[in-house]
Order: C-alpha cells, then structure tokens, then sequence
C-alpha cells in the first residue's frame, strides 16, 4: 500500500470520529494497489483500522461507481451466510473528501491475485475453490424479500438487459474500433437465450481477488467488491468466475488456460458446476457458451472503461492503462467461447 494524501486528512478525521464513535485519531491513509474503479483507502488510527471507499473523481460513466448500493448491499447481508466486511457509515456529503464514500471494517487475511494458486499445495487449491464455490451459492441462495432487495435491480431479461447496457458502455468508452468486439456484439445480440425466470442477487464481480481468505485455515471470510451487485441470472456470476480457465498465463490479467489445473488441484469445470448446481438446488445451466461469451464482453467492456478513464486522467490507478490492453484478446475469447 502506499500513504496517501489524495484528501484533507485532518478534515476527514474529524469526520470519521464523530459518526464512529469507537475509533480515535490522529488517522494516516494508505491506497490499496487493488481498486481500479472504485479507490480504496485503509485508514488507520489509534488503536483500529477501518477502511474507505469512494467515488473516483473526474467525469463518470451514468450508473457506474455506486458506492450507495456498496453500502446498501452489504448492510443487507450482515446477517447471512454470505461473509463481507461490516459497513459502518455512507457519507453522501461531497464536500468531506470530494466524493461520496463509505466506511467498513478492515478485514486481515490473504488475497489471492493469481488464480493458480502459486505456494499452496495441491488440497489447499482445491479448498480455495471450493470456498470459492461455497461463498457464490450463498450469494445466490440469499432470500432477496427477507433481506430486504427486492427493489435492488429489475427483474427478468437479465441478457438482453445486459448486452443493451454494457453495449452503450462501451460505445461511451470507446477509443478506436476493436474487430473482437464488434464481431462479439453482433453474435450476443442475435443469440440472446429465452429467459428462463432465474433471479437471485449477483455480486457482479465476483472473481478469487475479490475474496479475503484467512491466512491459516483458508476460509473465505469476506467477499469484497460490491460495486456491481444487482438482481439478475445467477450463473452470469457462474460464467464470470469461470472465464480465467480460458485465458492463458501471457495476459495482463493471467488465467488458467495453459496449465494443468488437475496436477496443481484445481477442479474441473464440469466438477465445479457440478458442485455448485448440488449447492443452489439447481438442475441444470443452461446455453453455457452463451453465459460464457457474454461474460468476455462484459469484462472486456469493463476494461474499456478503465483504460478511457485512465487516458483522461480519472482512473484509480495507473494499472488501468495496463487493463486496456485486454479488451482485444477478452473479445477474441468470447468469439471463441461462443463456438463451442
């Protein structure tokens, strides 16, 4: 992490010690390298640790960034099965620090930045995907009327929503014209499956470097992360979490695609949704090479952004114009994928 001073410290002291009344200063604010679209800070003070996270500054994409449905979501899953972080307070003022933001605890433990695991031995990468595993079908199992979400994304045609929306997205952020990508929007919009009438909440994003493991027993004990948490089909979760089996080790963002994933523990696909259907009750997936495809489009979307944001200065970090190279190659897997 490195010290930041990307706001008055002293003014965001006084702030956060009168709305947390357990936590005292004088504070000093870290950046966490992690972040692309949404800045994260650790704050520290006398005796306790929280952290912040905020709206970037600059120009924003319409709905992107939703640090109030961070909140709200996890606020609404402190009480279930799905492990996150407690959130103490949003704060709506921008005159505090610039931008809304919001307050949780700090959670000790480890990320896992690259999928295959490297330094665990062959049973400990199985548990860490099974934990991965576990963790999404709690996502997915969550009661959205008992916990109060029912109002927390539309309901129904979740793809054809989804190709319209992260579509317009990334013609907002487009830079130059990628062939991939084009070729992949066309085959999305005319392959759309019939809705089968699955709804659920979905983390959005949800990947292994966005899971807090315990250091010793390896417990996934807090997803992080919830920018893009809505209401929608659960194995779009399923598909995202499963697109690094496909890339190779090469890319920006490395993945799986070129190594032997039965000597080094992780399980197979089928084994995985196996595993994972045993866990939500459900019978089968669906069009597979269609959640897949989409899923490419929708990160490569996502990179996109980034790297428009990082181009005219906003990004969080200078990492996002390292994530625009990925948008090509994301494409080119979800043309692949589609085929199969």
């Amino acid at each position: 992490m490195t010290k930041m001073q990307q706001f008055d410290v002293s003014r965001l002291s006084s702030y956060v010690e009168e709305h947390i009344e357990s936590f005292h200063g004088p504070i000093s604010v870290y950046k966490f390298p992690q972040g692309q679209s949404n800045p994260t800070f650790r704050i520290d003070g006398s005796s306790s640790s929280l952290v912040l996270r905020r709206k970037p500054e600059g120009v924003l994409l319409k709905s992107a960034h939703a640090i109030d449905r961070e909140y709200r979501v996890m606020l609404a899953l402190d009480k279930t099965e799905v492990p996150v972080p407690k959130v103490y307070h949003l704060c709506t003022d921008d005159k505090v620090i610039g931008s809304w933001f919001y307050l949780m605890e700090y959670v000790d433990g480890t990320v896992f930045s690259d999928p295959a695991l490297p330094g665990l031995t062959s049973i400990q990468r199985k548990h860490v995907y099974d934990e991965a595993n576990r963790v999404l079908a709690a996502i997915h199992n969550v009661d959205i009327k008992t916990n109060a979400l029912c109002d927390f994304g539309s309901t129904g045609n979740y793809y054809e929503r989804q190709v319209s929306r992260w579509t317009k997205q990334y013609r907002s952020s487009e830079t130059c014209v990628v062939k991939p990508m084009e070729q992949l929007m066309g085959w999305l919009s005319k392959n759309i499956p019939e809705d089968d009438g699955r709804t659920s909440l979905i983390h959005g994003d949800f990947r292994l470097d966005n899971i807090i493991f315990d250091s010793d027993s390896l417990e996934a004990i807090a997803v992080l992360d919830w920018e893009l948490s809505t209401l929608g089909h659960p194995i779009a979760d399923l598909a995202y979490l499963c697109m690094q089996r496909r890339m190779k080790r090469d890319l920006f963002i490395p993945g799986l695609g070129d190594l032997d994933i039965a000597e080094l523990g992780i399980p197979y696909e089928e084994d995985f949704l196996s595993r994972y259907c045993h866990r939500t009750g459900l019978k089968e997936v669906g069009p597979w090479h269609f959640y897949l495809a989409c899923s490419f489009f929708r990160l490569a979307a996502i990179c996109q952004g980034v790297l428009k944001r990082a181009l005219e200065g906003n990004a969080s970090s200078d990492y996002g114009l390292e994530l625009g190279t990925m948008v090509e190659p994301l494409a080119k897997l979800g043309l692949k994928a589609s085929k199969n």
